[in-house]
């Protein structure tokens, strides 16, 4: 089947920009020792997991235990669920995914630690256990220092569970820029502190966990790290090359959609919105874009309901008629692969593979 084939709106995947993409970052953890647990919460495909395991990644990471029990289909070694497990309910379905494989869970708080230990007492099950540190985007994590310290200790001496070591999610910190490479250098100076008054308290310290896409490339220099888990790098998108990460040609996701009007003058409506696109914005800029044109580069992606996508066609030459299709890099890909049912895997104009995003919605 070809492109053009394809019902629309559709995910496209270049699947040589993708394994380019995937082997790219591999050989980047293996050439500096660290070890790789890629977040799966972009494409959210099992296959596309045990691809990544297959090119040498430890594990993979998750968000939701719904994330865990459908990346059990990859048959990891190891699923790290960077988000705190709260509730009896999750925590019963998390025990049975500690079953299968090695469990570890990020905290920050004594009381999803005390649950996580309850759990695995009654259920006779072992789960590991990060402890969550704020290194500055303020959103989780304890203050590094004594609060960090104190919460290691009283994590230490729960039974079932086993304290693994320190994680922490660097979104501040982008990819370039005199202000990027001063918070990357402070960054690095925290992690050191930490680890080492970690050491100090006598505390376990198999796994310091960070990174993020943006500032995948600088992660050896974050002294003491010693695993990454970056999720969009496998497809990128135009956030990820807006902030300097990546160039338009490592983006390897973008959206087929059809030209559904052309009514009103240099304005077209394309058969995607909201509910195919997410309404994120532009990072980085003021400008009101939702994606960037590949058919047409000077169009402005301006607006969006739920089912309409305007674009705005002042600065293009070009004309388009009602069925003509459009590709588009969206914003934020993590988000557009969630309101997807199935993606198609492609090279050049023929799909030769198509996945089931397995994991979309599983928010619980």
């Amino acid at each position: 089947m070809r492109i053009s084939e394809l019902d629309t709106p559709a995910i496209v995947i270049d699947l040589d920009i993708m394994e380019r993409n995937l082997q790219r970052v591999a050989a980047y953890a293996r050439e500096h020792g660290l070890e790789l647990k890629p977040h799966t919460k972009t494409h959210k495909i099992p296959q596309l997991a045990r691809r990544q395991m297959d090119l040498g990644a430890a594990g993979v990471t998750v968000a939701k235990t719904g994330e865990a029990e459908v990346m059990l289909e990859a048959s990891p070694k190891e699923l790290f669920v960077a988000y705190p497990v709260i509730g009896r309910k999750k925590l019963l379905r998390l025990v049975e995914v500690a079953r299968k494989t090695k469990i570890t869970v990020a905290i920050d708080s004594l009381f999803a630690a005390r649950q996580l230990s309850d759990a695995a007492r009654e259920h006779q099950v072992e789960i590991g256990i990060l402890v969550e540190a704020d290194v500055g985007l303020n959103r989780m994590g304890v203050t590094p220092g004594e609060p960090l310290l104190d919460l290691g200790r009283q994590v230490a001496r729960l039974p079932w569970v086993q304290l693994r070591g320190i994680t922490f999610y660097p979104g501040h910190v982008k990819s370039s820029g005199e202000e990027s490479e001063q918070q990357l250098n402070d960054l690095s100076s925290l992690v050191q502190e930490m680890t080492s008054d970690w050491k100090k308290a006598g505390l376990p310290l198999e796994i310091v966990s960070g990174g993020s896409t943006p500032a995948l490339f600088s992660s050896h220099r974050i002294k003491g790290l010693t695993e990454i888990r970056p999720g969009t790098y496998i497809f990128n998108d135009r956030n990820t090359w807006n902030m300097g990460a990546c160039d338009v040609s490592d983006c390897a996701a973008s959206i087929v959609t059809t030209v559904v009007s052309t009514a009103r003058p240099r304005q077209m409506i394309i058969d995607g919105g909201s509910k195919t696109f997410s309404s994120d914005r532009l990072a980085g800029s003021s400008e009101v874009h939702f994606g960037y044109i590949v058919d047409a580069p000077s169009a402005t992606f301006t607006k969006m309901n739920e089912e309409h996508g305007f674009i705005d066609l002042r600065n293009v030459k070009k004309e388009f008629s009602v069925g003509d299709r459009v590709r588009i890099i969206p914003n934020h890909i993590c988000v557009a692969m969630n309101l997807h049912e199935q993606v198609y895997g492609v090279r050049g104009d023929e799909v030769v593979e198509t996945w089931k995003v397995a994991a979309r919605g599983k928010l619980q």
